[in-house]
Order: C-alpha cells, then structure tokens, then sequence
C-alpha cells in the first residue's frame, strides 16, 4: 500500500535478514493493545518513519549518515540497487515534537508520524554531495534483501488529532545535519549497502547490559 495508512497491516518476511526488526514492531503494537485492553492503561501507539538529524552514528547502516560520511571523506558515496526505492525522510525535532503531541492527546494509535515528502534514495544521494560541496563519484552496490521499495507515509490522521505535521524542509535539516558531522573527527561508514532504515550493527561478543528507561 503506498502511501502507507494506519489501516495497513504491513507485509514482512518472518524469516528474513528484516524478520526480527520489522516483527518486533508488529508485536510491540500487539503488547501495548493487549495492555491497554487488560490493564486499563493510558497508551499510544506511533508509527514512526524514517527520521534523521544530528547525533545519528555514522556508522549505523542507514543512507543518511552513510551518504554524508562518505561525501565529507572524498569516498564514493554506495547508492543501493540503481536508487530508485524512496523514503521519506522527518527531521528529528518534528519527530520528537509529534510523539510529545501522541503522548498528550489520548489517542490510542496507531498514528504514522513522518514526513509524506517522498525522494528517491539516488536523489538523496546527489542532494547530500551537493550540500557537502562534494566530489564524490556515485557508486551503485547490491540493493539489500527485503529492502522496501516504497516508503512514505499518509499523515491525515496525526493533522487531524495531533494538529501536527512536519515544519522542517529537507535541505535545512540536512544543512544540519552535514554541520553537526562536519564538526566531528571523521569516520568511515558501515561497508554494508546504506539504507534509510537499515539495522544498527551489533559489536560481536558485546554483552547485553542495563539500559536507562
């Protein structure tokens, strides 16, 4: 279903390299609704898509920080597949100002908060080296497997309850963005295809430890 609605059950490969990020979501939204049901409790229920901003890991897979490390180093900047898959890419502080509205307005969810304005990842490619000021040749890699061919979501509905939508257009937040990482020592990004929404790697024999609520 493009563009995605609330409605959409979603379509994911139980088994594939995605299974445990895109389930866990599903059953994160199963857990809250049964607690909400059995508990009696107040809860929402957001769906967020891709965002991006500073203090991202330059490392962590995705195309945002991927593309912008390897603009500001010279490198060749990986686009996967030929880059025509899209995203749609929110600005962190509307995400946090979207999940701040949710939590306040009693709405039991699910909303889509993200930014409905859709670009092909090619596209994104070539805005971040041109913002970079950069001369870094495109390079096209394998695309990686259940990859989502279309991403952007239908935001009627937080308009309608929250009063909100995106106030950041791409170029300032990405502007932001490159600033935030052009500030810090420069580091190479993950080897792995880049993708808006791909996995944050996981540090072999890291061991799980307690994590602050």
């Amino acid at each position: 279903m493009h563009p995605q609605v609330e409605s959409y059950w979603g379509n994911v490969n139980p088994v594939g390299p995605r299974s445990q990020y895109d389930e866990a979501k599903r059953y994160a939204e199963a857990l809250t609704t049964a607690y909400r049901a059995t508990q009696d409790t107040d809860t929402t229920i957001v769906r967020i898509f891709n965002t991006y901003g500073p203090r991202m890991r330059p490392g962590d897979g995705r195309a945002v920080p991927n593309f912008i490390t390897q603009a500001l180093a010279g490198r060749p900047i990986t686009v996967a597949g030929d880059g025509s898959q899209t995203r749609s890419l929110c600005y962190v502080d509307d995400t946090v100002t979207a999940i701040l509205a949710a939590a306040r307005g009693g709405h039991p969810g699910p909303i889509n908060l993200g930014n409905p304005a859709e670009l092909t990842i090619l596209d994104l490619a070539l805005c971040v080296r041109e913002l970079c000021a950069s001369q870094s040749p495109i390079v096209f890699v394998d695309r990686p497997v259940d990859d989502p061919g279309l991403r952007m979501p239908d935001i009627a509905l937080a308009r309608s309850v929250l009063g909100w939508q995106p106030g950041v257009d791409l170029e300032k937040g990405l502007r932001t963005t490159i600033d935030w990482f052009a500030a810090r020592p420069p580091t190479l990004p993950s080897p792995q295809p880049p993708d808006a929404g791909a996995l944050p790697p996981t540090r072999a024999g890291a061991a799980p430890g307690r994590r602050r609520a």
